[in-house]
């Protein structure tokens, strides 16, 4: 294989396209399709497809940017190496995913320990949807997945789940706003303003059908993905919010704002999810020890 087709394929699948490539590569837009043509003479299959006046990847493409995005890793690796000053450890890469559902303060408890180890590490990390980060996991691109859900069986993903622990729900608000409440919690909610985390959290079904046992009619001003977001607006008195049990001294501190009550009737459970059956990888290894042992262990 020509490894400078293979090169100009990867820096236009990452452009999005010849033109912009042709641009980066400093190369014409008929010289660099010249190329990617010869690629795709030699490996037998086509790696673009157009669509409209763009071009796409193929199925094969999608395989094949994901053994390019290796190969160029591992050759900036090398360069690093050989260029590093004598003596000096190399960085640890940490490849990443958080599903956008895990709440940032949940994601920074849960990643810190693997900045915290003997070695230098370099993390790399990525937030999107679960499906999507599983897709990057098999392709090897990323090390480790973490998700507020296990990895379900219809996924055809090689990979294992591997429970972090699990967290009862804390409520809270401003102080200005907590003195208008009437009654103990969870009375207290009942017609209060109320913000909640939006229909993809896994905590949503449970506080619905809470609320409901609890006969409680809050005012929900406010539905949110973003869990920071959402904090935010409590702290500046907006309506009461929910956070992980677990992270309920950071919660306190951070945003300013005064406890109502917590339940374990609700509770969020984290998994880390790899290709590794048996985890060897440092950082996971830190990520899922700690988490077990002090973060939800208590």
């Amino acid at each position: 294989m020509n490894f400078k087709h293979l090169h100009y394929f990867w820096v236009t699948a990452k452009s999005g396209g010849i033109l912009r490539a042709g641009e980066q590569l400093h190369t014409t837009p008929q010289t660099l399709s010249g190329q990617i043509k010869l690629l795709e003479d030699r490996l037998g299959q086509a790696l673009f497809q157009k669509k409209g006046r763009n071009l796409e990847l193929t199925e094969v493409g999608r395989m094949a940017l994901g053994y390019a995005d290796q190969i160029f890793s591992l050759g900036a690796e090398l360069e690093e190496a050989l260029l590093r000053a004598p003596g000096t450890a190399q960085a640890l890469d940490f490849k990443v995913g958080v599903a956008d559902s895990v709440a940032k303060s949940v994601a920074y408890r849960l990643l810190e320990p693997a900045m915290a180890l003997d070695v230098p590490v370099r993390m790399i990390c990525s937030e999107g949807k679960f499906p999507e980060l599983l897709s990057q996991l098999a392709l090897n691109r990323l090390d480790l997945v973490i998700a507020d859900a296990p990895m379900g069986k219809k996924l055809n993903v090689r990979a294992f789940n591997h429970p972090l622990g699990k967290s009862g729900m804390s409520f809270f608000c401003a102080p200005a706003l907590k003195v208008q409440l009437q009654g103990e919690f969870p009375r207290c909610l009942h017609q209060a303003p109320m913000l909640i985390p939006g229909a993809q959290a896994s905590v949503r079904p449970q506080l619905d059908a809470w609320l409901g046992r609890h006969r409680l009619q809050p005012r929900i001003v406010g539905e949110f993905d973003d869990g920071a977001l959402m904090s935010a607006f409590g702290r500046e008195g907006r309506g009461v919010f929910m956070a992980p049990s677990a992270l309920e001294s950071d919660t306190l501190s951070q945003y300013g704002v005064e406890l109502l009550g917590r339940t374990d009737e609700l509770s969020e459970e984290f998994f880390a999810v790899s290709v590794e059956r048996r985890i060897t990888h440092p950082c996971v290894v830190a990520i899922t020890d700690i988490a077990r042992d002090q973060l939800f262990g208590r």
